[in-house]
């Protein structure tokens, strides 16, 4: 029997570009914000917090980035996913670091989640279109 297996995941040369590109894209709409990039098991890999973006989006950022990673969805389609029944909604909302609104993208490739980015700081619009931006920077399409 193996009792091991090969881990993929982001390289710290990836992360960078994928942050950088989400917080030039915010750029462009005017907001300030923070992305933040995990690897594979959620452990931060990068972060970069644009001038004048909130504090607290740096936490959020990686909040989101650590529940698109872990649960290999967006953080929007796990808010959609568990909003009924409410015990479950309220069961995964009581875990730390768990984020159900738009900002939150699984990085995948080859069809394996190898990370994920977290965009705060902005309307959930922005986040959304920063995160993509970070996607679409890896040569990765929608999430």
């Amino acid at each position: 029997m193996t009792m091991s297996r090969p881990t993929a995941t982001i390289t710290a040369a990836a992360s960078l570009r994928a942050v950088e590109a989400a917080v030039a894209h915010a750029a462009t709409r005017g907001v300030a914000v923070v992305a933040a990039v995990v690897d594979s098991g959620g452990q931060l890999m990068a972060c970069l917090r644009a001038d004048r973006a909130f504090s607290a989006s740096v936490e959020i950022a990686r909040d989101k980035a650590w529940t698109a990673a872990v649960f290999g969805i967006s953080t929007d389609a796990l808010g959609a996913a568990v909003a009924h029944p409410e015990a479950l909604r309220d069961g995964i909302t009581r875990r730390p670091g768990v984020v159900l609104f738009g900002g939150g993208l699984p990085i995948i490739e080859a069809g394996v989640v190898i990370g994920a980015i977290g965009v705060s700081g902005g309307a959930e619009d922005d986040d959304r279109a920063g995160a993509q931006a970070g996607l679409a920077a890896l040569g990765l399409g929608n999430a």
